[in-house]
């Protein structure tokens, strides 16, 4: 039977209803009826919030990207002396595991390669046999993704593409839908060796801004790659643990990825695990995680 929710999302204007909505939410006319009803509508809690009442942001997006209030988030703690691999973003996972023959597991034994994720199979043959997690930020959670370890950031890519929803419903109607929609590719380099951290836009994402860059998406050029390299930039674009990369303007999801044996996986986690931004995604190498 036909995904009828699939179905709508190819027939309506993608990119125009995302940046009409895009424009509402930088707007400060419809502010208090929009977010009270946001609010309600998706029972978000502001308690962990540094500014708790929703009507004191200047417009939607303010209120979408809030910022949490110190010590909302504790970073977990490495076990035996291996170095923690922090959890990116809040949500849920949507899957994680290996990069095997298939390349990364999207929904119901859908695949998509590495390659089409970052638009370069150079990039990608650092992640050969590597391992991944994919979090899910639905619209009640907190909107910014931060750095699973310490890295120095080498190239940036923005690469144009759909806008379909991101939930679980589409990732299993749509193939290779997260190397198909509209991303942001951030690569760095860790003691780990390379790892990437991908932004991935979504219907009604009005916008994904980085913490160097300012907004990124959309694109001046929706239709053109566009590549920024880093690894020669002078200082270095250097983010600790921990630190912030950018932010969604309403929710999509992140893709995180490492090299061959460079992090085993939390084993407590699977596909539908809720999480926390800090919490313990995995440790850097072998570990006694799944004991």
């Amino acid at each position: 039977m036909p995904n009828l929710f699939v179905t709508l999302q190819k027939l309506v204007p993608q990119h125009l209803l995302s940046r009409v909505v895009g424009r509402v939410a930088e707007s400060g006319r419809l502010k208090k009826p929009f977010i009270r009803w946001f609010v309600k509508r998706y029972s978000v809690d502001m308690s962990d919030a540094q500014e708790q009442d929703p009507l004191a942001y200047e417009n939607f997006n303010a209120f979408f990207t809030r910022a949490l209030k110190a010590g909302a988030r504790p970073f977990a703690e490495g076990i035996n002396d291996a170095l923690p691999i922090l959890c990116p973003a809040d949500g849920a996972i949507s899957q994680l595991g290996e990069i095997n023959e298939h390349g990364l597991l999207q929904a119901k034994g859908r695949y998509y390669t590495v390659a089409d994720l970052l638009a370069s199979n150079q990039d990608a043959a650092d992640f050969d046999g590597g391992s991944f997690a994919t979090v899910y930020l639905s619209p009640k959670d907190y909107h910014r993704v931060h750095m699973p370890v310490a890295g120095k950031l080498t190239k940036m890519s923005y690469i144009p593409g759909d806008l379909y929803s991101v939930n679980k419903q589409t990732a299993e109607g749509v193939p290779n839908l997260f190397a198909r929609n509209e991303r942001l590719v951030c690569l760095f380099d860790t003691e780990l060796g390379p790892m990437a951290v991908v932004l991935v836009g979504a219907m009604i994402v009005a916008g994904i801004e980085t913490v160097w860059a300012g907004r990124v998406c959309p694109g001046r050029d929706r239709h053109k790659v566009q590549v920024t390299q880093y690894e020669a930039t002078v200082p270095a674009i250097e983010l600790a643990a921990g630190a912030e990369i950018g932010r969604f303007y309403l929710g999509s999801t992140a893709i995180v990825l490492f090299g061959h044996a460079a992090v085993e996986l939390n084993g407590k986690l699977a596909a539908d695990s809720p999480v926390r931004m800090g919490q313990l995604l995995g440790l850097a190498g072998p570990s006694a995680l799944t004991e």
